[in-house]
C-alpha cells in the first residue's frame, strides 16, 4: 500500500470532493433534458467467435463531459498520477496512485430518468482503493469513505455512514441491477441467494452500494463489472465497516463478479452459495 502523509490524504480528499463537483456540474445539464443523445457501445462490435453484439450499453454527451471535466481537474492538481477512466481509457502517470472513475454509473437509469446513477470516483494504489466517492448529483447525496473517513452529505445534512451489522441471510435485504444478472450459472448462483434473503430489489446500479453503507441493506450481488464499477463502492463500504469480496471470498477490485454485504454473516452466508457457481 501507497504511504501517505496526512496532508497528502487530505490532498487527495480534496481534488476527490472538486471532481465530484465538476461532474456534477456536467452531467445536471443533461439529465431529464430534450435532445439528450445515446450511442450504443455494443452497436457492431463482434464478440469471439464472430458472433455479432446485439446488446445495449450507452453512452451520451453527459458521460462524456463529466469525465472529461474530472480529468480537467486531474491535469491540474494531479498530474503525476494515472487514470483509468471508462470513456477515454487509461492515461498513465509516474506516482503510484491511480484514479478510477466512472462517470456516469448507470446510464440506462439516467436515460430513463430515473434518479439511481451516480458518479463513482476512487483513488487507488496497486493493493485496490484508498478513498472513493458514489455522488448523486440530482438528489443531492454524496457519500465518501478512506483514509480514516466515512461519511455523507445529502438533503438533510451530514451523516455518519455505518453498516447495518451482521444477520441471518433470513433477515437480510438483497440488490442487484439486472434480474438476468450474468451467464446462466451467475444468474442461477444469485437465485440461490435471493431465495433464501428476506427482500430483493434490483436496479439501483451503484446507488446500491451506497445505500448498503449508508446501513439501510445488507447486500449487492453482481457480476460482469468493471474495475470502474467497482473501486469507489469498495472504498466508501469498507470503510463503512463492510465487507466486499470476489465470489470466491478474494479482493473484487479488478471487477467481474463481486459480492459486497453489511456484516460477516449475511457475507458468510452469500458467499457459501456463490462460491460453488464453476468460474
Amino acid at each position: 500500500m501507497a504511504s501517505l502523509s496526512s496532508t497528502e490524504q487530505a490532498a487527495l480528499i480534496a481534488t476527490a470532493h472538486a471532481m465530484a463537483d465538476a461532474a456534477r456540474r456536467a452531467i445536471l445539464p443533461w439529465f431529464r433534458a430534450t435532445g439528450l443523445l445515446a450511442d450504443n457501445k455494443l452497436a457492431g462490435v463482434t464478440l469471439v467467435g464472430g458472433v455479432l453484439e446485439s446488446g445495449f450499453d450507452p453512452v451520451t454527451q453527459a458521460d462524456r463531459a463529466a469525465e472529461q471535466a474530472m480529468r480537467d481537474i486531474l491535469a491540474r492538481q494531479r498530474p503525476q498520477d494515472s487514470i483509468i477512466g471508462e470513456e477515454f481509457g487509461l492515461t498513465t502517470g509516474s506516482s503510484e496512485l491511480t484514479w478510477v472513475l466512472d462517470p456516469i454509473d448507470g446510464t440506462r437509469a439516467f436515460l430513463s430518468g430515473a434518479p439511481t446513477w451516480g458518479v463513482l470516483i476512487a483513488v487507488s494504489d496497486a493493493d485496490g482503493p484508498l478513498f472513493g466517492i458514489i455522488d448523486q448529483p440530482y438528489i443531492g447525496e454524496r457519500f465518501w469513505g478512506g483514509f480514516g473517513q466515512s461519511a455523507m452529505r445529502g438533503p438533510l445534512g451530514d451523516a455518519t455512514l455505518g453498516v447495518r451489522g451482521t444477520r441471518a441471510l433470513r433477515d437480510s435485504i438483497l440488490f442487484t441491477t439486472f434480474p438476468e444478472l450474468g451467464s446462466t450459472a451467475e444468474a442461477a448462483g444469485f437465485r440461490a441467494v435471493a431465495d433464501r434473503v428476506q427482500l430483493v430489489r434490483y436496479g439501483m446500479d451503484c446507488y446500491a452500494y451506497a445505500l448498503l453503507a449508508a446501513g439501510q441493506i445488507d447486500l449487492v450481488i453482481e457480476a460482469g463489472l468493471s474495475n470502474y464499477d467497482v473501486h469507489a463502492p469498495i472504498a466508501v463500504i469498507t470503510a463503512a465497516g463492510g465487507i466486499v469480496t470476489d465470489w470466491q471470498g478474494g479482493p473484487a477490485h479488478h471487477g467481474g463478479r463481486v459480492l459486497a454485504a453489511a456484516g460477516a454473516e449475511q457475507h458468510a452466508a452469500a458467499l457459501a452459495l456463490l462460491s460453488q457457481v464453476p468460474a
